[in-house]
């Protein structure tokens, strides 16, 4: 496996980025045919598999008698959690809204890598942490004047936090398990229990509409944005620190923030304007490069990222 250049890290982190900007639009499209648990299940399920079926040749790199543990405190927070919350909460919300309440991630993920794995933690990174809580807090004045649902932003936050722990729970274990079986097994076990949630919870198989948007979306979450973004994502924040990777996605809430606004009619509030601008804000102020030291560092990391 060849080191990667920084102009195809530059790619991978690119491809990650509109990949994911694209999820949260299309995903509440496809919940007009399909019950939520159901559609997340059956994504991340066909997504694993297809995985695994590639990687079959190395089904050594699993141990699974050592590492079990790992593949599912990793499938609970990353697709239980992150999944299975996303696509339940996206009811109650605009994609575009939900996107900006989850992407506080990157700032959680700071706060936990601080407390887990012990990385830096300056006073511009506080300063950011907090711009980054008020803008969550802007973001969600809608819902405290009834605007629009209290429940939806308790989903998101709850989602973001637990894609957040998941994240730096994959970068403090990376060294134990080999990185794209734990993504297609984190999937499959994820699917399973998510399906068997929806099928349990009332939901069935005749109420999906299998139209070609929704099984254009099943396959776009599957192929790419549960397994391929995912794969490259994890690979990203294993080549330096989880706080400075998790930055280059602050550009997933704008994008989906974008498409929903001009494609699916979702309203464009000054609340979500504010809070936008201060997440990203937030975000900015935790990862600035703030000398010379700090941008060789990151030069660096990108030149030891390794190719898929």
């Amino acid at each position: 496996m060849g080191k990667m250049s920084k102009p195809k890290a530059a790619f991978a982190i690119a491809f990650v980025v509109l990949i994911w900007g694209l999820c949260w639009p299309i995903y509440k499209i496809a919940l007009e045919y399909t019950p939520p648990f159901l559609f997340a299940g059956m994504r991340t399920l066909l997504g694993g598999i297809m995985l695994a079926f590639v990687l079959l040749p190395g089904w050594r790199k699993i141990q699974w008698k050592k590492t079990w543990p790992i593949y599912m405190i990793s499938s609970f927070f990353n697709i239980m959690i992150f999944n299975g919350v996303q696509t339940f909460g996206l009811q109650f919300l605009p994609s575009g809204l939900f996107s900006v309440i989850v992407y506080l991630q990157p700032v959680l993920v700071v706060l936990l890598a601080w407390l887990w794995l012990k990385e830096s933690l300056s006073p511009i990174k506080i300063a950011g942490m907090i711009i980054g809580f008020i803008g969550v807090v802007v973001v969600s004045l809608d819902g405290i004047s009834g605007n629009i649902s209290i429940l939806g932003i308790i989903l998101a936050f709850v989602t973001g936090a637990g894609w957040a722990v998941g994240v730096v729970y994959v970068k403090k274990t990376s060294s134990q398990v080999d990185g794209l079986w734990l993504v297609a097994l984190q999937n499959i076990f994820g699917g399973v229990i998510l399906s068997g949630i929806g099928l349990g919870t009332g939901e069935g198989l005749s109420e999906i509409v299998w139209n070609v948007p929704y099984v254009s979306s099943l396959l776009y979450g599957a192929i790419l944005g549960v397994t391929g973004a995912t794969a490259v994502y994890f690979k990203l924040m294993n080549s330096g620190e989880s706080s400075k990777v998790s930055s280059f996605t602050f550009l997933v809430p704008l994008i989906s923030v974008g498409i929903g606004t001009l494609f699916l009619g979702e309203p464009f509030t000054i609340s979500l304007f504010s809070g936008l601008v201060l997440i990203l804000l937030s975000i900015y102020m935790i990862n600035r490069k703030g000398s010379q030291k700090m941008r060789k560092t990151i030069v660096e990391e990108l030149d030891h990222v390794e190719n898929y």
